[in-house]
């Protein structure tokens, strides 16, 4: 599904029905990709892999009730819903290059605490800096294919092998709740404003309502949770990867490509009917991809495009593409974020053997450690379509380009 879109009205003239729903934006808010680069090649990984593997696995909590390391209190939950990826840094968990190379530079500041709920931040507290279950990994991964070797080369990567870190989870718990609250909320909204949908999930609410604006601002906390949540894993792979080679992060190169949300509602500007409008753009199973010179894509990618990250499912390839003009006109700067499932998860646990599954992978010359292999079968490829077809429509369409090709050497899953 790509975005749903809603004239928002913060200026005069603006459409006053216009409406933000958290069916448009899913549960897991701020769900998104992270990738870092190293200076690494895979003739460095290879002797070593299961041993990283195992570092890395030990250094991030992951599976369904995880843990997170990085010691929080009820304070600092409130902080870091507020302040996103400025929290992180203050607390020394990332560099300061880092936000730039961020979406939104890790901080929506619409962003209001008071407005999720204490049963949210309970879910919340434990779990940040953890990567949680289902289609959510951590995966060392080699460049495999280079496309444009200009795009790849501001991106920091010059040549075929070179070893990168993909880190794929989200908001947990406490965005899964903000959601809940939220539908609940609006339902009753809807009854109030005679709002009528064809399906519960789609509730929604007039942007300028009370509801609207609550979720406004405890979906940007939500999001800047789920930032702050890729950075301690940020934090977590540095450290494990410094500690295995006996070196720094610095040293290693270890800098942030890009990070891209694909579960998000924001206030952007496109061009509709040849007027220059303000919408609500809500990307849901989307990605942002806004082309070359646009003025809230980082410098370092100014001429190349924003760059998209598309995570494959456990053990496919992944890609890195750039965002185009013609995107920008067709599909309001959105393009895919991944591959969509064949199965659903039940039918992918009864038609598949999860010790097959991780056999497979063996045999393909990845490393894998899950929490709960039982699992595994719901997120094994077969369960989903296949990315590179996925991706190859994307670029045919012209809605964004080719960059680079990743595949997995190891994987860490819930």
């Amino acid at each position: 599904s790509s975005g749903i879109n809603a004239e928002s009205p913060l200026r005069p003239g603006d459409n006053p029905d216009a409406i933000l729903s958290p069916g448009g934006v899913g549960f897991d808010i701020n769900c998104g990709v992270r990738l870092l680069r190293t200076n690494l090649f895979e003739k460095d990984v290879q002797p070593v892999k299961e041993q990283l593997t195992q570092t890395l696995f030990n250094h991030i909590p992951v599976g369904v009730g995880s843990k997170g390391m990085i010691p929080m209190n009820a304070r600092d939950l409130e902080e870091a819903l507020e302040m996103g990826m400025d929290w992180s840094l203050r607390e020394g968990y990332i560099w300061a290059e880092d936000k730039e190379h961020c979406e939104e530079y890790g901080r929506m500041l619409q962003a209001d605490p008071t407005k999720v709920s204490a049963r949210a931040k309970k879910r919340g507290l434990p779990q940040l800096g953890t990567l949680g279950a289902g289609n959510h990994y951590a995966e060392i991964q080699v460049v495999d294919e280079i496309y444009n070797k200009q795009a790849a080369k501001r991106m920091g990567i010059d040549e075929e092998g070179q070893v990168c870190v993909m880190i794929h989870c989200g908001s947990r718990g406490l965005g899964h709740q903000v959601a809940t609250d939220a539908l609940t909320e609006m339902e009753r909204a809807m009854k109030r404003d005679n709002i009528v949908v064809n399906d519960r999930q789609l509730a929604c609410a007039r942007i300028n309502s009370q509801e609207g604006q609550n979720y406004l601002k405890s979906m940007a906390a939500a999001a800047n949770y789920a930032w702050v949540n890729r950075s301690s894993m940020t934090f977590l792979c540095r450290q494990a990867f410094a500690k295995l080679f006996h070196t720094t992060p610095d040293d290693l190169d270890m800098h942030m490509i890009y990070d891209v949300s694909h579960n998000i509602a924001k206030i952007e500007q496109h061009m509709v009917d040849g007027k220059l409008k303000t919408l609500m753009m809500h990307r849901k199973g989307a990605t942002r991809a806004f082309p070359p010179n646009h003025p809230l894509i980082p410098v370092d990618y100014q001429l190349t495009g924003q760059p998209v990250l598309i995570g494959g499912t456990m053990g496919t390839c992944s890609y890195v593409l750039t965002g185009t003009e013609k995107g920008m006109q067709r599909t309001f700067g959105t393009t895919c974020h991944g591959a969509g499932r064949a199965y659903s998860r039940a039918k992918s646990r009864r038609n598949l053997d999860y010790l097959t599954v991780l056999e497979n992978l063996k045999q393909k010359g990845i490393s894998i450690r899950v929490a709960s292999p039982k699992l595994v079968m719901e997120e094994a490829p077969e369960s989903y379509k296949n990315v590179t077809d996925v991706v190859d429509t994307c670029h045919g369409a012209g809605i964004s380009d080719k960059c680079i090709k990743l595949r997995p050497i190891a994987v860490i899953k819930g």
